[in-house]
Formats: structure tokens, sequence, C-alpha cells
């Protein structure tokens, strides 16, 4: 009994009869057609040719000699190429047709929906009516990958792609298949799905996986600080009514800031003698 033509499916056809726009491919009882779009190399009358089996954009079966990096059941990283409000995410598979990962799958606000170049883990599937689909790895397909850390990586930084979002944080995967939970108190916002962010390992658990941290580390975040009242002091030529003794209050309102971190900030850039403060004010040294 021979495999009827279906989308989704690799198939090895026959090179049955050619035509000004390609050829037609047979399994012995159903002709489909490979473009010349679609034909990699040479080929010939009566040979056989793996090809890959898709719905083109009027709805026809066609065939690709080019092969798709994914098939039903084995899951890879794809580029989103393409974004549609109505629709969903469209990611790159090695086709000249890009995979929909429909908007249904995606998270409910679309400002934390994938952007063009970010990665999902997805397979491919097909409705019943044989058209094709992508279909996000589940945290049981995640499992399957990750490897547990060492416990030396505590206090490290780390990359790695978020493919899962949940009210309570983000789950990342880096390239070395460590799982990272960023709870939604160690991020100033959420990132999207798909994206690649580096991460602080701020605990190494039991079983391998890791709790992360967005926030930069306290050196890092004097240095933002400092270099941010410094902008601030020069765009107001030099002087700013701001010193340490400024009330948290209006700390907060214009530089988005503790008072605690206003005063590290202000202490580094005197230190550094950039600065220096008088009567209310901070000044910027001639």
């Amino acid at each position: 009994m021979r495999d009827y033509l279906e989308a989704g499916k690799i198939m090895t056809l026959n090179v049955e009869r050619e035509v000004p726009f390609g050829y037609f491919l047979s399994n012995g009882t159903e002709d489909v057609l490979l473009p010349n779009s679609e034909i990699q190399g040479e080929i010939e009358l009566n040979q056989t040719v793996e090809v890959f089996l898709y719905h083109d954009k009027l709805g026809r079966m066609t065939a690709t000699m080019k092969l798709p990096v994914l098939k039903e059941g084995v899951y890879e990283w794809c580029k989103v190429v393409g974004v549609n409000e109505e629709f969903g995410a469209f990611v790159d598979i090695g086709i000249s047709k890009d995979l929909l990962i429909s908007a249904d799958d995606l998270p409910i606000y679309d400002d934390i929906w994938p952007v063009e170049g970010d990665l999902l883990y997805v397979t491919l599937k097909t409705d019943r009516n044989g058209r094709l689909y992508g279909k996000l790895a589940t945290e049981n397909i995640i499992q399957d990958l990750v490897k547990e850390a060492p416990r030396t990586i505590l206090n490290q930084d780390i990359k790695g792609r978020i493919y899962r979002l949940l009210k309570v944080g983000s789950f990342l995967l880096t390239e070395e298949g460590y799982r990272c939970f960023i709870h939604e108190s160690e991020r100033e916002k959420e990132p999207r799905l798909g994206e690649l962010v580096t991460a602080r390992v701020i605990d190494v658990k039991e079983d391998g996986t890791l709790n992360g941290s967005l926030f930069p580390r306290k050196q890092e975040k004097m240095l933002d600080d400092s270099e941010k009242l410094l902008q601030y002091l020069i765009q107001r030529s030099g002087k700013m009514p701001y010193w340490d003794k400024s009330a948290p209050e209006e700390i907060q309102y214009r530089f988005e800031m503790s008072k605690a971190a206003f005063k590290r900030a202000l202490g580094k850039l005197m230190k550094e003698g950039k600065v220096y403060q008088e009567e209310g004010w901070t000044y910027i040294k001639e």
C-alpha cells in the first residue's frame, strides 16, 4: 500500500513528467507539483527525489526539495521573521513558506510577543485540513534539554532564551541547557517570549536548576546612576538643586531612584572629583 500525499511529510517520489514551470512528482496514484523555484541541483525523469510537502499561498499541495529544519514531533529553535497582530508570529523553518505560531498560543498581551530575530522552540503540526502550523514546546519537552548546573555558576552571568511566561515570572534556557527562573520581583519589566536575555544567577537549587535576576549588580547600577546624574547636570549648565540631603520623594520623582542609590552615585562622582555640593545644590567642577 502506497503512502498518500500529505502536507507536512518528507516523502520520496518519482519524477513523472516535466512542464514549463516545474515537474510533476508521483507516488503511483497521486501527483504533486515541484516548481522550478523549489528544485535543488538537477533532476531527470523517472528518478526519485526526496521532497517536503506543504500547501502554497493558494492552498495547493506543493513539493520542495528544500527540507525544513523540523518535522512533526521534532523541535528546533526557529527565528521569528514576522508578526501579525491578528494571526500571530511567523518563523523561518528553512523553506519558502514561513510557519505560523497562532496568536492563541502566544501571551495575552502583545507587548511581550516575540519580535523579528527572537527564537522560539517549536515543532510542526498539521490541522484537519492539512495546513501547517507551529506548536510551542511545553515544559515537558523543554525538560528533555535541561542539564544540571554546577554550584560554581552562582553569581555568574548567563545568557538564555525566554521560553515560558507566567504571572509570577519568566523561564529561560541557556545554550548549555541550564534552566533558570526569573521571579517577577527580579526584573524591571517582563521580557518577551523568545527574547535573548542576560541574567545573574542568584541561586543554584539542589536539582541543578537556577534562580536569576535581571537587575544589575550594585557596582554596575552605581555606574549607571552616576552617569545619569552627570548627564542631568550637563543638561542644566552644570548645576542642580539636589544634594545628599534632598528629600527621598524629590529624588524618586526626578531621577526614579532611591535616596540610598542617589547618595551612592553622588558620592562616586564626588570621590572622582567631578562634582561638589554647596548650600543644597550640586555643581560640576570646572
